[in-house]
């Protein structure tokens, strides 16, 4: 296991599977002929991309008792995540998923977790309280609050977090995790009195505060008492908004090969700016760039840019 400690700098909670990933793009599956095998998961991107610009990061999450467990368990460790909160789940397979790629905005996916996905069986004592309340960041999803008992295990961990400084909502609403579209706003409004940041698309904040312009929604955000709301708008760029101020940083256009990874570097490289300690609107950019290297990549986990690769997209822009 990588870094082994009481505390980290990143701690995230929530999805862990297998991404199958065809080789061929523009295609359906029932034509494709090749794929590849990558770690998957939203949380576990996330920690994936802040381990790449070298922050100690943890994931809680679980796997199965099978050989993709163990592949995921192996893979974490090889890309710097600590797996000591990974659990090994006794009941429920290791989840996958599979998507099809039609560039540049066009990745249908289709979850195999049924009929339940270890990641969702966590319980909070499958980590140290300790880690909980003094980790730098805790990242959690909307998604780990669709049902029992990871529902619980949120509540107890954001309990015991008291909204400490960067506890990171991922509003990351997918509406077949959910029985109802109530279900969700009434659990993102729950997490969102227990985060002191969100991030989410038009559509997510929807959800969440019932608003998609993205500073009437940046609004609505704060006035659920979160110090940074940050609202992506695809290919219009992102806005971030405290209650001091507004910034809206454009796009970084790429050829798209696979997007369904940007988020994901966008969360990590969030991450590492606000450790670092940058301003609002360099945060902004970076996360977008990182977001952008990844578009241009077929896997999401192993495509998360180093923080070099980063600053040599920003530096082509300018």
């Amino acid at each position: 296991m990588a870094n082994l400690t009481s505390a980290h700098e990143v701690l995230s909670i929530g999805r862990l599977g297998v991404d199958i990933y065809p080789h061929q793009s523009g295609v359906g599956l029932e034509d494709v002929s090749t794929f590849g095998k990558y770690l998957g998961g939203s949380a576990a991107n996330v920690s994936v991309a802040a381990a790449r610009h070298g922050r100690n990061s943890a994931l809680l999450s679980r796997v199965g008792n099978d050989p993709l467990g163990k592949y995921l368990l192996r893979k974490l460790d090889r890309l710097g995540v600590d797996n000591q909160y990974v659990g090994t789940d006794p009941t429920y397979k290791t989840p996958l998923t599979l998507c099809e790629i039609f560039p540049p905005d066009d990745f249908p996916l289709y979850f195999y977790r049924e009929p339940k996905a270890p990641d969702m069986c966590i319980e909070s004592s499958d980590v140290n309280l300790d880690d909980v309340r003094e980790a730098d960041i805790l990242w959690f999803t909307l998604t780990g609050l669709s049902e029992e008992p990871s529902r619980g295990a949120h509540r107890e961990i954001l309990n015991t977090r008291a909204r400490r400084s960067h506890t990171i909502v991922d509003l990351d609403y997918r509406d077949m995790f959910w029985n109802t579209k109530q279900e969700a706003t009434e659990q993102a409004q729950w997490a969102l009195d227990h985060a002191t940041v969100a991030v989410g698309n038009k559509e997510e904040c929807e959800v969440a505060v019932g608003e998609t312009d993205p500073v009437r929604a940046g609004k609505a955000l704060l006035d659920r008492g979160v110090k940074l709301a940050i609202v992506k708008q695809g290919p219009k760029g992102v806005l971030g908004m405290t209650e001091d101020e507004t910034v809206e940083v454009p796009a970084i256009w790429v050829d798209v090969v696979n997007g369904l990874g940007a988020g994901d570097a966008f969360g990590g490289a969030l991450c590492h700016g606000l450790l670092s300690g940058w301003p609002l609107e360099q945060i902004l950019r970076f996360a977008n760039a990182a977001g952008s290297v990844v578009s241009g990549r077929l896997e999401c986990s192993t495509a998360m840019p180093t923080t070099e690769e980063v600053d040599a997209a920003l530096a082509q822009k300018v």
